[in-house]
C-alpha cells in the first residue's frame, strides 16, 4: 500500500480542518482527491508529504511513518504544491540542475535533467528565466522538479491550473503515463480531468470523507434522476417540489428548472403543467455526471 491515512485530524486553533480522515491508496493507482475550497485537501497533502504535522492519527507512505521517517519519505515523494514555488530569477535548466543537486543525483544529474526537460516539453524554454515563463510553462517546471528524483509516489495539488487546452491534453497524458508505474494523488476542480485520467475518486467535505468510489461507478452513489424543464413563464418552485418523488428543485435561467427525483416523474410534471394551465416548452432527462455527484455530496 503506497499511502495509508488512519484517523487523521488537524486543528488550526479551534478550527478543525481534518476530522478523523481515513483512506488508502494502492501502488500504481491514479486517485483524484476532490472537495470544495476549504475542505482540507491541501492540508491533507501537506501532511502526507511531511510539510505539516497532523494533530492526531497516523500517515504511512510505503510503510514508513511520516512523522518518524520524514526525510526518507521525502526521497520517495514528488510534490507539486497548489501555489507552485519557484526561483523566478533562475533559468529553467539551471533550476532543475539545482533541484537534482539537492536530491544528490550525482552522475545521473545531467541525464535526468535532460529527460525531465524532454518529458515535460520544456526544450524551447530551458534557457529562459522562470520569471519570464507563462503560467502553463511554470507548471511544467513544477512537474519536472517533482519527477526529477524518480519518486514512487507523486502528490499533485491542482497540477493543470493555468494550462491552455493543448497543454491540458499533454499534461493529462503525462500523468496517465506516470500512473502506470507510480502512485499518483491529485486534486483538481476540473471534473473532466478526473473522468479522463483517474481510476478512483476520494471526495472530502468539511474535513471528512464523503465518497470513495472507482471513477467509472460514481453513478452508484445515488439512484436519483435529473430532469431539465423549461416553461413559457415563471413557475412557483413549490408546484414542482410538491410532485411525488421530487427531491430537489433548482431554478435556472429563462424559466428553466433542474429537478432531481427518486423515480421518473415526467408524466407527473406534464399533469401538473396541464392542471395549472402552464405551457411546458421542453422536458428532458439529464445524465448524471461526476460534477452532479460532487455538488450533491458537498453542497
Amino acid at each position: 500500500m503506497s499511502i495509508q491515512v488512519k484517523e487523521v485530524s488537524k486543528l488550526y486553533g479551534k478550527q478543525k480542518a481534518l476530522d478523523a480522515l481515513s483512506f488508502e491508496i494502492s501502488d500504481a493507482e491514479v486517485v483524484a482527491f476532490l472537495g470544495p475550497n476549504g475542505a482540507g485537501k491541501s492540508t491533507m497533502m501537506k501532511i502526507i508529504t511531511g510539510f505539516l504535522p497532523q494533530s492526531s492519527g497516523e500517515v504511512f507512505v510505503n510503510g514508513l511513518n511520516v512523522l518518524e521517517s520524514s526525510l526518507e519519505i521525502r526521497k520517495q515523494i514528488g510534490y507539486l504544491p497548489e501555489h507552485n514555488p519557484l526561483y523566478l530569477d533562475m533559468y529553467v535548466k539551471e533550476y532543475l540542475e539545482y533541484v537534482a543537486g539537492i536530491y544528490k543525483l550525482g552522475r545521473n544529474k545531467k541525464k535526468r535533467v535532460d529527460e525531465m526537460i524532454d518529458l515535460t516539453g520544456l526544450g524551447l524554454e530551458q534557457k529562459k528565466k522562470i520569471g519570464a515563463l507563462s503560467k502553463g510553462y511554470r507548471q511544467r517546471v513544477g512537474l519536472a522538479q517533482a519527477l526529477i528524483h524518480d519518486p514512487k509516489v507523486l502528490i499533485l495539488d491542482e497540477p493543470t491550473t493555468g494550462l491552455d487546452p493543448n497543454q491540458l491534453v499533454e499534461v493529462r497524458k503525462l500523468i496517465q503515463d506516470i500512473g502506470r508505474e507510480k502512485t499518483v494523488m491529485l486534486s483538481t476542480h476540473i471534473m473532466q480531468e478526473v473522468e479522463a485520467i483517474c481510476q478512483r475518486v476520494l471526495i472530502i467535505n468539511k474535513g471528512q470523507l464523503v465518497a470513495d468510489q472507482p471513477s467509472h461507478s460514481m453513478q452508484n452513489i445515488t439512484n436519483q434522476l435529473m430532469f431539465d424543464l423549461q416553461f413559457s413563464t415563471e413557475v412557483p418552485e413549490s408546484l414542482l417540489q410538491n410532485i411525488p418523488g421530487v427531491k430537489e428543485v433548482e431554478s435556472q435561467s429563462e424559466h428553466r428548472y433542474l429537478i432531481s427525483a427518486e423515480t421518473d416523474v415526467r408524466a407527473q410534471v406534464f399533469q401538473m403543467a396541464v392542471a395549472n394551465h402552464l405551457i411546458l416548452l421542453e422536458m428532458k432527462s439529464q445524465e448524471r455526471n461526476l460534477e452532479a455527484f460532487f455538488h450533491e455530496l458537498t453542497k
